[in-house]
């Protein structure tokens, strides 16, 4: 496990990343807007490949469910080796402003969300990159990979904002929490438990 400082997680909103009041600007956003961009853009991929590019709607819908099951891999593999590098507690580290800080403050809303224009040019090099792998089902199924980074997005905004419903669901929430203030290397997948449950690292049941 990464340790923490004494005294890490603090309830205090409004945390600051960067002492350039510009780049501090464009680090914070609220939810709605990559919603918005990621959940149509997602749809808007999968469209054009039925109607524009005349693809069966068979392999539309079989890459667009591909790319959604690709990004939750994604999510746990960045999550588990990317934002928890060592230095993730440290400021000024990289680590840090990656997801250390979210640690550090995770009621801060504005902290829940990458950047638009960061995700935004990130997720057209990863368009060309699946065009060069899938040809023209690359924006089917890179439209089930944004869609797929959209509900990552919202369940992480809402495990962090909202109340756990008595429901299903439930673990979603309890997985996060464990992984916020009891094991952060434990429950890295945030959107499913799938990928914690086959890399072995879904908390165990007496932490629950």
């Amino acid at each position: 496990m990464t340790k923490k400082p004494s005294n890490y997680i603090t309830s205090e909103e409004n945390a600051r990343i960067f002492d350039n009041p510009i780049l501090e600007f464009l680090s914070k956003t609220h939810i709605s807007v990559p919603l918005t961009i990621f959940f149509s853009s997602g749809i808007a991929l999968s469209i054009y490949a039925l109607l524009s590019l005349n693809i069966d709607l068979k392999f539309v819908i079989g890459y667009f469910l591909y790319g959604f099951i690709i990004f939750t891999l994604v999510e746990y593999l960045m999550h588990r080796f990317l934002y928890h590098l060592p230095g993730v507690y440290t400021e000024g580290k990289i680590a840090y402003a990656l997801h250390g800080i979210h640690h550090k403050f995770p009621r801060d809303k504005k902290l829940l969300v990458m950047p638009p224009i960061l995700s935004v040019t990130i997720s057209s090099i990863i368009l060309g990159i699946n065009y060069l792998i899938f040809d023209l089902n690359a924006f089917a199924f890179t439209g089930g990979f944004l869609f797929g980074y959209a509900a990552y997005l919202g369940v992480h905004y809402m495990v962090h904002a909202i109340k756990p419903p008595k429901n299903i669901f439930k673990t979603l929430w309890v997985n996060h929490s464990i992984h916020h203030y009891q094991d952060d290397e434990k429950a890295f997948g945030v959107s499913s438990p799938l990928w914690d449950l086959v890399f072995g690292t879904l908390p165990k049941k007496k932490n629950r």
